[in-house]
């Protein structure tokens, strides 16, 4: 095979996604600002990887666990709380929080400063979810906790209601 032949090849067939800092998909949801790197149309579906900034003092879902999907997250900056059960975890940076299939959890950004999160789903299930939310927003609904459930109803997830 020619070099020609191989370059052009690797072009129409690219072995790697590469998403570059400018790049992705941005969903806006309140006080949170998520850029979705992978929404799993790459991986055939078995990973999806977003990142999101939680502004100060931000409150996150209503406890909730997933039927069908492992949720991690990867503290690029700040302190996110999390919330398992009735136990509380600050994850600082550089700490990896993993919360597999049927653990109720949430988190929230308890702190005056910006953090920052890499999550992954696996498998890519929950992105939609996300823009479910934003699209509730852009119809001008509000972001009630029963929207928010409704949403997550669609997606093998249900609240944590023992929790509440």
């Amino acid at each position: 095979m020619t070099e020609d032949a191989k370059t052009s090849k690797a072009q129409a067939d690219p072995a790697v996604s590469v998403v570059g800092p400018g790049d992705g998909e941005a969903i806006i949801l309140g006080t949170t600002r998520m850029r979705v790197l992978e929404d799993g149309s790459r991986t055939g579906h078995r990973l999806a990887i977003a990142e999101s900034v939680l502004a100060p003092h931000t409150q996150g879902p209503p406890q909730h666990r997933h039927a069908r999907h492992d949720e991690g997250f990867y503290i690029l900056s700040g302190t996110v709380r999390f919330t398992v059960g009735n136990e509380d975890y600050d994850a600082t940076t550089g700490t990896l929080v993993m919360v597999p299939p049927g653990t109720p959890h949430t988190f929230a950004n308890p702190t005056d400063q910006p953090a920052v999160m890499l999550s992954t789903f696996t498998p890519d299930l929950y992105v939609q979810y996300f823009r479910d939310l934003q699209q509730v927003l852009a119809d001008g609904r509000p972001l009630t906790p029963q929207a928010n459930i409704d949403a997550m109803s669609r997606y093998a997830t249900e609240p944590a209601a023992e929790l509440d």
